[in-house]
């Protein structure tokens, strides 16, 4: 049997939740609804940003595709919080 793997529950800052009330095109958040996926199923997929080793360390996933740009760390809990949904 396969071994079970659970996808990270996603969070949004309060920027990203306000970015997602913006949203009004059915191909913009079908674009973030994919790279969200990604992420859930994959935390590690984004780049490492360069930056201060203090605080949690900021990921960037983009997907030229879908024009997506995603800032985001990931909890202890392997929570996912999203900082920032940036349309490239």
């Amino acid at each position: 049997m396969a071994p079970h793997s659970r996808r990270a529950r996603i969070a949004f800052s309060d920027a990203a939740a306000k970015q997602l009330e913006n949203l009004t095109s059915e191909a913009e958040l079908h674009a973030l609804d994919r790279a969200l996926v990604v992420i859930s199923v994959d935390p590690d997929a984004g780049e490492p940003l360069p930056g201060d080793t203090a605080g949690p360390q900021l990921r960037q996933y983009a997907d030229d595709v879908e024009r997506v740009r995603l800032l985001y760390w990931v909890t202890a809990l392997r929570t996912v919080v999203v900082v920032a949904y940036i349309e490239v």
